[in-house]
This record gives C-alpha cells, structure tokens and sequence, in this order.
C-alpha cells in the first residue's frame, strides 16, 4: 500500500499525524513533509484512518492491487 499526498493543497490541520504520527511526518509548522508513502506491513489500518482524518482530503490511499 502506497499513501499519495497532494501537499500544495495541504492546510496544515496534522489530523493525519494525530492518529499515525510515525507515517505522516510533519515539518515544525504542520505541514507534511512527503508526497508518497510506502506503508509498512501493518499499519495499512493507521494509514486509512490517518487520511480519511484529513478535511482537505489532499491524501489518496493506493492498494497495492492498484499499481
């Protein structure tokens, strides 16, 4: 699973990083600091939650059977 992130539209709210914040990184203002993600083994659950927490949603879940 790969996570994609649209960080132009970013607005700095860090609900992802407040649910997983090991996979999205942020920078000292809040921003996240990637635009791609490669999910380790179990924490595919983190990821969805930490992007359906987004407002903005600027983060796009990739299942692995959709590369």
């Amino acid at each position: 699973m790969k996570i994609r992130i649209d960080k132009a539209n970013c607005a700095g709210n860090a609900r992802c990083a407040a649910i997983a914040e090991t996979l999205y990184i942020l920078d000292d203002d809040g921003y996240i600091t990637v635009e791609e993600i490669d999910v380790p083994a179990g924490m595919e659950q983190l990821a969805r939650r930490g992007a359906r927490a987004c407002p903005e949603r600027v983060i796009q879940v990739i299942e692995d059977d959709e590369e």
